[in-house]
């Protein structure tokens, strides 16, 4: 698989594309988009880190898969291409977001205007058969995800980590929170908002932890 991903990550991650692992998750996905529709397309796998620099992500939302429904992935987690009906889960999140700031909810269900900010829309897994969620799961993609979060743990300081659902805290549990605020909450999806997601106010939360070190708000 050839990686085309901004020269940042380049040099943040050039160790583990070396890796062993790596090179079989690449195979592996070389093979699947040779003989199968596999989702997101090819030139999309990378979003989320060429639409803000290493140095530049202030905040990290994490996601389990991308989208399997036909043109929904384009490599941000919860977001779709304008155009695209906003998926159940994006509603509730735009819905929180009213609730918290006021925002007005989008006619669209693209984020990359959050992404272009530097919130880093981060699948553990950056690939998917149609209709099969999970099925590029295992194959080496969160370890390379993991591997992200640390590098981003280590090396970085004051960036606001957002865990919605199981999944996600336990993807952020390496993480160093006495360097970062790390958010959690219960997932945004309709089984579960309601439990918890409702009234998190995580997006101001975010954005006061960001004025407090001196750091532009997103513009949510």
């Amino acid at each position: 698989m050839s990686v085309k991903i901004d020269p940042s990550w380049q040099a943040a991650l050039k160790e583990e594309f070396k890796k062993p692992y790596f090179r079989e998750v690449s195979d592996f996905v070389d093979a699947e988009y040779k003989n199968k529709t596999v989702f997101p397309p090819r030139a999309h796998i990378f979003n989320a880190f060429n639409s803000c620099a290493f140095d530049g992500v202030k905040v990290v939302i994490f996601g389990q898969d991308p989208y399997h429904g036909e043109g929904q992935a384009h490599g941000l987690c919860f977001s779709v291409q304008k155009g695209v009906k906003t998926p159940p889960s994006l509603r509730n999140i735009y819905k929180e977001l009213k609730a918290d700031i006021g925002k007005e909810i989008p006619e669209h269900g693209s984020l990359q205007h959050w992404a272009d900010q530097g919130v880093l829309l981060l699948n553990a897994t950056l690939t998917v058969l149609p209709g099969q969620p999970g099925s590029h799961q295992k194959k080496g993609w969160e370890e390379f995800t993991d591997a992200v979060v640390r590098k981003l743990s280590d090396e970085r300081e004051g960036i606001v980590f957002l865990l919605w659902g199981n999944y996600a805290k336990q993807k952020g549990q390496k993480i160093d929170r006495a360097k970062h605020l790390v958010l959690e909450a219960p997932h945004p999806s309709p089984f579960s908002a309601h439990s918890g997601f409702f009234g998190c106010k995580h997006f101001s939360k975010t954005n006061d932890y960001l004025r407090s070190r001196s750091r532009p708000p997103i513009e949510w």
